[in-house]
């Protein structure tokens, strides 16, 4: 029964980023040439919620699903892997014209072509499993 609301809950985010427009292949390239703010606002919103959530759920001790406390991490050191995963990342994102959580939103919408993205996606990820114990974390 979990499942089903995990999967309500990705149809609603689908279906909010489909009408906000950010899994726009447009709306990417307009962020990227600095011509529109619509996609920073997005992203803008995204981190004061993610940050607002985050506090709520430190300071007031909220639990998950199966009731076991949240434990949230502080970040490791380590500022250049950030800059360069971000760099790598950006490229990608430009390169491409989505972010890894558009392409299922994509491909449920009929853009089929999407597939070669999600191919690729996983298969970088796949790579990077292999050789992460070899990079300077």
């Amino acid at each position: 029964m979990k499942v089903v609301k995990y999967i309500i809950v990705g149809f609603i985010f689908g279906i909010v980023l489909t009408k906000s427009e950010a899994v726009s292949w447009y709306r990417i390239y307009e962020m990227f040439q600095f011509q529109s703010f619509h996609m920073y606002g997005i992203i803008s919103v995204a981190i004061l919620t993610g940050s607002i959530g985050l506090q709520i759920i430190k300071r007031k001790d909220i639990k998950d699903i199966d009731g076991l406390h949240i434990e949230i991490p502080n970040k490791e050191a380590g500022n250049y892997r950030y800059w360069i995963g971000g760099i790598i990342f950006g490229m990608g994102w430009g390169l491409v014209g989505s972010c890894p959580g558009p392409i299922f939103i994509l491909l449920g919408a009929g853009f089929y072509t999407i597939a070669i993205v999600l191919i690729g996606a996983m298969i970088g990820t796949f790579l990077y499993g292999l050789i992460k114990n070899k990079l300077p974390h």
